[in-house]
């Protein structure tokens, strides 16, 4: 247990050190001023937003989204989806779990429910 113990407390000071060189390399004044801070590429919307977005027509529901993906062929369960942003465009993010135990990922447009890059 002693080199365990040993370990953590190296790597608690490695973490310590980082840290202290992260904050020196970008200093809190450059966060407050927006520089350290870019917005992400892509966000997922929420529940709300969700409906919202649906509700205004900008993307098809969620059934729809799945029932044109397994229009062209087996792929698996849907065990979780999300509807993010992507640039100007609206997308449903599919993760899939096929019989075989492989996890995929699959992208459709959520303007007309069509799969995006021939998935």
């Amino acid at each position: 247990m002693p080199v365990f113990r040993t370990n953590v407390a190296v790597l608690l000071g490695m973490l310590v050190l980082s840290g202290l060189a992260f904050s020196s390399v970008f200093p809190p004044e450059a966060a407050a001023q927006g520089l350290a801070a870019a917005p992400p590429a892509h966000a997922c919307l929420n529940r709300a937003e969700q409906r919202a977005a649906v509700t205004d027509r900008k993307a098809v529901p969620l059934a729809a989204a799945i029932k044109s993906l397994r229009e062209r062929g087996p792929r698996g369960e849907v065990v979780r989806a999300e509807l993010c942003s992507h640039g100007e465009k609206l997308v449903y993010v599919l993760t899939l779990l096929a019989r075989s135990g492989k996890v995929t990922r699959a992208t459709v447009d959520a303007a007309n429910g069509e799969p995006i890059n021939g998935q």
